[in-house]
């Protein structure tokens, strides 16, 4: 899972179990190239509107709430590139209490919808569309009639082309001989799966379609896959499914009898990771590391290539400073005692702030070109990484070497 949706979904989990007491939480949805003078004259709009409202509590908080969206977005000078995404209002479980909280994000997709809605929820739809898995596949159906070639993304499946067949039906014409209809028509259906090949080679070539599933009814998809695909091809190929048609029906059946292959495909994915972790821990070559610590030393020696951090991790970085003058930034535990002495004075130091351990590593990462994967624990694997503390790091070059 890419770091970008996986800070997404944290945030949407956070954001619902968020409730009002009333009509009182703001979703706000700027749309990537919107013009910004606009949205905040809607927000100046709907602070007059909010006068009209009769309860005194309810007026006061979506006011304030709307103040603090117009404040904010005085930090734009323009919409970002994928849009601008806040959610403001008032928090507080307690009845006559106020905590008006405000999140933004900037969303890992472009915003296609402009929505200001006041509800006692947030309005999450949206933001849960974009944290779907989006991998793009390709999809094929065939039998001795027909071709049919589709690239699923997501959800979606987009037709890219049909190929029809000339070769006839079991039943021969008259006049001819059972052996010459036989090799008229082998002979007609070898062209076809060739051209079904020459084609499959050009449609799924693209190094972002993550692997080809074929299906199809009676036995000519093995005989295609087996007999006509070159090893470069074959190796795209994820499964194999019974449908009972092909056209675009049978692309959509097709889809439906694979979600086991589409799931496994991810999982596989971060299993494949985690072997190559585990198999250079094995050898002892010194080409990976493990532990918070010592996967942020390596990072800042840029000794790291990809850094495997478990999902629903519950470390963060937190960074200090005593009136001594000395400072630190240190992993905690969420939800431990964050407070920490002065290993130079040994007074109380201050918490000037704490980050997700995800944007921590991120940050780093960055600075040195590294990459993070997010690794779920669906498989034996990723339970093994968690149980180890849940981050690990393959490395560039071994550190026993610097």
């Amino acid at each position: 899972m890419e770091e970008r949706k996986y800070k997404l979904k944290k945030l949407i989990e956070e954001l619902k179990d968020k409730r009002g007491r009333h009509t009182e939480l703001i979703s706000l949805y700027v749309p990537s190239g919107f013009n910004l003078n606009e949205i905040a004259n809607l927000i100046s709009q709907e602070i007059s509107l909010t006068q009209n409202v009769k309860s005194k509590t309810v007026r006061k908080n979506v006011t304030s709430a709307l103040t603090k969206i117009q404040q904010h977005l005085k930090l734009y000078r323009e919409t970002p590139p994928n849009g601008l995404v806040i959610f403001c209002g008032n928090v507080s479980e307690n009845e006559g209490e106020a905590d008006i909280k405000l999140w933004s994000i900037e969303p890992p997709e472009p915003i296609r919808i402009k929505l200001y809605w006041c509800d006692q929820k947030f309005e999450l739809a949206p933001l849960e569309e974009m944290i779907k898995e989006k991998d793009v596949y390709g999809l094929l159906v065939l039998d001795k009639s027909e071709a049919n070639f589709g690239i699923l993304r997501g959800k979606k499946i987009i037709p890219k082309q049909n190929i029809d067949s000339i070769v006839p039906g079991k039943t021969r014409a008259g006049g001819q001989s059972a052996a010459r209809f036989s090799r008229v028509r082998e002979g007609l259906l070898n062209d076809f799966l060739k051209e079904v090949s020459e084609n499959f080679r050009r449609i799924f070539s693209d190094e972002d379609i993550k692997g080809v599933i074929v299906g199809g009814p009676g036995p000519i998809k093995e005989k295609f896959v087996e007999n006509y695909l070159p090893d470069d091809m074959k190796k795209k190929i994820i499964g194999i499914k019974d449908t009972g048609y092909t056209g675009e029906y049978g692309l959509r059946e097709l889809l439906n009898r694979s979600q086991d292959l589409l799931q496994e495909a991810e999982i596989s994915k971060e299993k494949k990771l985690c072997n190559e972790f585990f198999d250079e821990l094995k050898k002892d070559s010194g080409k990976v590391v493990y532990g918070i610590n010592e996967v942020k030393k390596a990072l800042e020696m840029g000794a790291v290539d990809t850094v495997l951090i478990s999902e629903g991790l519950e470390w963060e970085e937190c960074e200090y400073l005593c009136d001594c003058g000395y400072g630190e930034k240190k992993f905690v535990k969420k939800g431990e005692d964050k407070n920490q002495k002065c290993p130079k004075c040994g007074n109380q130091m201050k918490i000037i702030g704490c980050m997700d351990v995800i944007e921590a590593f991120e940050n780093l990462a960055d600075e040195t070109g590294a990459k993070i994967e997010i690794i779920s624990r669906d498989s034996s694997e990723g339970e093994q990484l968690y149980a180890m503390g849940g981050i690990g790091a393959l490395l560039r070059f071994s550190l026993e070497q610097t």
